[in-house]
């Protein structure tokens, strides 16, 4: 009992109950049958209410009081042969034996679903502008997801306190921010445009580094970033979608999700990422709530659902909205659970190679006509994020062999 109960959840839990059960299943040598046969009668008292406890959960009683085997029956039955064991291992061995064909699935799942959240996002502003609604239905399709989640123990759901939501707090509040100055500028100007100005978020990590944390931020790193200021300048000056709504809000989107990161850090807990994500999820949804109230609340009421039910119907708005709001959860929740395996460059580069699959494919899409400039200062942006990224990972990698050395 003691050895179950000393279990826990894991690779090393399962591994040490199959072999604790290897070790009940191994018949007794022949030298304790011998002398089990002096040894008196036990007799076990039954003790109520303390079931067999195997990861804190309790068996059911009738299994529990089943009768156990004779020696004799033991004896005479047989053991599974080792192929069956070996045909049981395949599964993991897979996994285990091609982890880049699953690390590729999850870049591939994280794009496809960013993607498509783009598109439908921005087909759904073309018919319903209103960003502060659809941002919160965003979170509220991805809280139902989440508790739906927990409900079924896929995952188990991890326990908060006071002191926890005092560290998540502020990373949720500038999660919200960002998000919903985010959709407002998705909904002002073409997703290209607005991906673009938001490449400019490496440059304010950099100078929250420096001028918030007091960290020294090298040379060559800002010296990477020119090339993302002077692209996205470029890009902005001949832009045929331009507008000051859209790329202010842009730019305050890249200040919070700074700000956000600089947070995370000092919320560092023991969850796991999708619980995390999830608390982070519930609190966004509250923050985001009153705004869209008090902002678009009467404009909907007076105009905003009619206008969108007579332009497309009210199954194709309630789907759209539900579909938006899944396809956003599920790209967040991906992304989190794809970047934490691979190493920093790898995430680096995926970061990168994502935002130039949604500028190309919002393109291909929604047929935006771009100039020349402006074609020319996205790319130069998007090569200066990339720059900055190997840098960064480069310069990260050698810290970490500095401390393990």
């Amino acid at each position: 009992m003691s050895a179950l109960g000393a279990l826990s959840g894991g690779a090393a839990g399962v591994a040490g109950l199959l072999s604790l059960r290897r070790r009940a299943a191994a018949p007794p040598p022949p030298s304790a049958l011998a002398s089990s046969s002096h040894l008196p009668p036990l007799k076990c008292a039954a003790v109520p209410d303390a079931g067999h406890l195997v990861w804190g959960r309790q068996l059911r009683p009738a299994l529990a009081l089943l009768p156990f085997p004779s020696q004799a029956a033991r004896k005479q039955t047989p053991r599974p042969p080792a192929a069956a064991s070996a045909g049981e291992a395949k599964p993991a061995g897979f996994l285990s034996k091609y982890p880049a064909l699953v690390t590729g699935f999850f870049f591939f799942m994280w794009y496809f679903l960013n993607v498509i959240f783009n598109i439908l996002n921005k087909k759904i502003y073309n018919y319903f502008p209103y960003p502060y609604f659809v941002s919160a239905i965003h979170l509220l399709v991805g809280v139902v997801y989440c508790l739906i989640s927990w409900s079924l123990g896929l995952p188990k759901r991890a326990p908060v306190n006071a002191n926890l939501l005092k560290l998540l707090f502020p990373v949720a509040l500038c999660h919200a921010l960002g998000h919903v100055t985010s959709n407002v500028s998705f909904a002002a100007v073409a997703v290209s445009f607005a991906h673009t100005i938001k490449a400019l978020e490496p440059f304010f990590n950099a100078a929250a580094t420096q001028f918030i944390l007091g960290q020294q931020v090298p040379l060559s790193l800002w010296l990477s970033l020119a090339p993302v200021v002077i692209g996205v300048s470029m890009a902005s000056l001949t832009e045929l979608s331009f507008n000051w709504t859209g790329f202010i809000n842009a730019m305050i989107s890249n200040i919070s999700f700074t700000y956000r990161s600089i947070y995370s850090k000092k919320a560092m807990t023991d969850m796991d990422s999708t619980n995390v994500y999830a608390y982070i999820s519930i609190i966004s949804l509250i923050v985001c709530i009153p705004p869209a109230l008090m902002f678009e609340g009467p404009k909907l009421m007076q105009h905003g659902f009619n206008d969108a039910i007579a332009k497309v119907g009210l199954q194709k708005f309630v789907t759209d909205l539900f579909l938006v709001g899944l396809f956003y959860h599920l790209y967040n929740q991906v992304a989190t659970n794809t970047l934490e395996r691979v190493a920093p460059l790898t995430h680096a580069v995926g970061n990168v190679l994502k935002r130039v699959f949604v500028i190309g494919f919002s393109i291909i899409v929604f047929g935006n006509r771009i100039t020349t400039q402006t074609g020319i200062g996205t790319s130069i942006a998007i090569a200066g994020v990339a720059m900055y990224s190997y840098i960064k990972a480069k310069i990260e990698e050698e810290k970490r062999k500095k401390k393990s050395a």
